[in-house]
């Protein structure tokens, strides 16, 4: 962009960068379409997969399932219970078992996640629609970011809300110099919605909105200064009810733990491009550089002035990020995914000429169909073992109590094992189970196992025991401390032994009987005395 541009930009509203030319390439009719075309390809390894092999996601959807039906199932009901509170996870608590009253819940599960794929990209062309008064294709370029690391750890809610996020971004802006009663009005909305979508979608939306109005502070700087004070700060007006909720939440119980890493902020920006393949990956990056270089030459491209605040932004936020917060890990790591769809939509292509819109067309379905088919043909091959895990819930009894322990102290640190991590919830879903590693921490979910089984389920989101902490606590409590393990022979019915290799033998032939020996995986019955 020139200096005559930048200042142009600066004399108008936030917002209004006038188009070159008059001609557009594409009407907005036609970009909702290519949208729509994208977002069916896009969710094809949705569609194609029940249960595609996220590490949180099974989980989440267990607990769909017992807010769904458990006071509905005798089982459900005897083992847990919803304590419904304000906490900033809730949304895909308040959607999806809705859903699941008229089809199943794995159903359900991928109509919501087919749902932030189009939350994300509409809210990311909305916003870029706000910025440059008119609709641009060019924010399509990021539908294979839609497949990254944050997704498959499975972090859903917070997903969900980027695309609310940007949605609020997008709001903020077209109303950004009407009367404020309704920029504040509909910013509070917002908010409170962000809220209980993550604290981090949340924290998405106050970067972005901080970004905004340091470039429109310094963009009116011709403007009395105690008068840009007091507009900037009102910012922050739609954020109080947010504090006032949390400060009846009993997740601000979880401030303490809260700590700093130095390392991985590398990582977490990978991570916004990880999926399976590092090939693929930076084959993919190569594509989008070498694209982006070549139409910057040609002056094609144009970064909106507030892409640049939006930036410093970012990355200053994001070195200043802790590695937990408010007990959730990965609180700095996941952040990048969010940031690249907000500056994405901060470019604008000129794409009157035809040669353009063909090589603009043939990166998009280029990069999409690349990053499908790498997704599609992983889930096909991470689907026998989830096939055959399955097939295993189907041995036990309804109504069981079945621990979750590892055969080896690092599983589930590969991107390839996090399908295993939680598919043990798979037995809440299929026999009203038990299940040690649910979801229950108070103040990060609204599940509560009842008293007369709370001490015997992971209540803190730990890493499940190893075989051979099980078989020293087989009789007696832990060395170290109690633990919820401890004379585990009496107290389950099932143990999942995780991320075995292949032939394992039996470690306690004497107390467990082998029910499966499947793909990384081990179901054991516990035998009780006569």
């Amino acid at each position: 962009m020139t200096i005559q541009n930048l200042k142009l930009t600066a004399a108008l509203p936030l917002g209004l960068v006038r188009p070159r030319g008059h001609t557009l390439a594409f009407s907005g009719g036609q970009i909702a379409i290519l949208l729509c075309l994208m977002l069916l390809v896009a969710s094809i390894p949705i569609w194609t997969n029940p249960l595609p092999p996220l590490s949180d996601y099974v989980n989440h959807l267990a607990r769909m399932h017992i807010i769904a039906a458990g006071q509905k199932d005798a089982n459900l009901a005897r083992f847990y219970e919803i304590d419904w509170q304000p906490i900033p996870n809730l949304m895909m608590d308040l959607i999806v078992p809705v859903l699941a009253r008229v089809m199943t819940v794995y159903h359900a599960g991928q109509v919501f996640m087919v749902a932030m794929f189009a939350l994300i990209m509409s809210g990311a062309l909305t916003f870029n629609r706000a910025l440059f008064g008119r609709w641009s294709a060019f924010p399509l370029v990021a539908f294979p970011l839609l497949y990254n690391h944050v997704f498959l750890v499975g972090l859903t809610n917070y997903i969900f809300g980027i695309g609310l996020a940007l949605w609020g971004l997008a709001a903020w802006t077209f109303l950004r110099e009407r009367h404020w009663s309704l920029r504040l009005a509909t910013s509070t909305v917002f908010a409170v919605l962000l809220f209980f979508c993550h604290f981090s979608a949340l924290g998405v939306y106050a970067v972005g909105l901080l970004a905004i109005e340091v470039f429109r502070l310094w963009a009116r700087r011709a403007e009395p200064l105690p008068l840009r004070l007091v507009d900037f700060v009102a910012t922050g007006i739609p954020f109080l009810p947010v504090f006032a909720l949390l400060m009846v939440s009993p997740t601000l119980g979880l401030v303490e733990e809260t700590y700093w890493e130095q390392l991985g902020k590398i990582d977490g920006l990978i991570y916004a491009i990880q999926v399976y393949s590092d090939i693929v990956a930076f084959a993919l990056l190569a594509i989008v550089i070498a694209g982006a270089v070549w139409a910057i030459r040609r002056n094609l491209l144009r970064f909106h002035p507030l892409f640049f605040v939006m930036l410093a932004v970012c990355g200053l936020v994001y070195l200043m990020m802790p590695r937990v917060m408010f007990a959730t890990y990965m609180a700095d790591q996941r952040l990048p995914i969010a940031f690249a769809f907000m500056l994405i939509a901060c470019i604008d292509i000129d794409l009157r000429h035809r040669i353009v819109r063909r090589g603009f067309l043939a990166l998009l379905v280029v990069t999409l169909l690349v990053r499908v088919i790498e997704v599609d043909v992983s889930w096909a091959s991470l689907s026998t073992s989830t096939s055959e895990f399955r097939a295993s819930v189907k041995r036990i009894k309804p109504g069981a109590r079945v621990l979750v322990a590892y055969a080896k102290p690092d599983g589930g640190d590969h991107v390839a094992e996090y399908g295993l991590v939680h598919a043990a919830c798979l037995a809440i879903i299929e026999r009203s189970a038990l299940v040690t590693t649910v979801f229950t921490v108070k103040g990060k979910q609204i599940l509560r196992v009842k008293p007369d089984y709370a001490g015997i389920v992971d209540s803190d989101d730990g890493t499940p025991p190893s075989i051979a902490r099980l078989l020293v606590a087989a009789d007696g409590p832990s060395l170290d401390s109690p633990k919820y393990w401890d004379f585990w022979p009496q107290n389950y019915d099932y143990v999942y032994l995780l991320f075995t290799e292949s032939d394992a033998e039996n470690p306690d032939p004497d107390t467990l009987q082998l029910l499966q020996d499947g793909t990384s995986f081990q179901l054991y019955r516990i035998k009780k005395p006569q």
